[in-house]
């Protein structure tokens, strides 16, 4: 009887493991370009496959969903280089990273794209309160995550710069970080409640005191 539970527990656990299993496509869509040359040179699909896939398991722990029920259900996530003016952007589980971007990047195009992708993996799987959460939350919420990871580039603001608490990117960033200070796990708490809505009371009802409030602290304190 003790076998039968054990390898049932096994079967189980094997077949949550199988069904939380996301599976990372990376497709050089310009690789006659400059900027898709040193894409291959410099990053490499393999490097970027394993960055999506490290990338995923770093937001899943920064947003605390220990649990495959906490999280999104996706099965697949693609990159894609191609020639564009944007930087990069995500839709419908696929990455779109600018090869020109990376043709004329200055730096460590690496650790940049790196940087990229963890911002772009975030979206993936952050929820947006149905569509209803600020535009800027949801990308500072994303840099938020890059910026724990460590690949923050030195050109971001600097602590307590910014004109308001939902301008987005660094910015925003920034200002979810010192709230984060204040309670651990902010972030993924705020990220929780946007599953299937959004209010500006969840920083009230995780802090004790409004966004609005929280900003000019924030600010205070960092003589802005």
């Amino acid at each position: 009887m003790s076998c039968f539970i054990i390898l049932t527990s096994f079967i189980l656990l094997l077949t949550t493991q199988l069904a939380t299993a996301v599976t990372y496509t990376v497709t050089n869509a310009a690789t006659n370009t400059p900027g898709g040359a040193r894409f291959d040179n410099e990053i490499g699909s393999a490097y970027a496959r394993q960055t999506l896939s490290t990338a995923t398991n770093f937001i899943w722990k920064t947003f605390r969903q220990f649990n495959p029920t906490d999280r999104k259900s996706v099965q697949q996530v693609s990159l894609i280089v191609e020639n564009m003016e944007e930087v990069a952007y995500t839709s419908n589980n696929q990455i779109h990273q600018s090869a020109k971007y990376i043709q004329n990047y200055p730096g460590n195009v690496k650790t940049e794209v790196t940087g990229i992708l963890y911002h772009e993996m975030t979206h993936t799987w952050q929820w947006s309160g149905n569509g209803r959460a600020p535009g800027g939350l949801i990308e500072g919420i994303a840099d938020f995550v890059r910026l724990k990871a460590g690949y923050a580039p030195s050109h971001w603001v600097k602590p307590g710069q910014g004109d308001r608490w939902d301008q987005g990117y660094d910015v925003t960033a920034r200002f979810l970080d010192y709230c984060d200070s204040l309670r651990n796990g902010f972030v993924a708490q705020l990220n929780k409640k946007m599953r299937y809505g959004y209010s500006d009371a969840y920083f009230s009802d995780l802090l004790g005191k409004s966004v609005g409030q929280l900003w000019n602290d924030y600010k205070a304190k960092f003589n802005n």
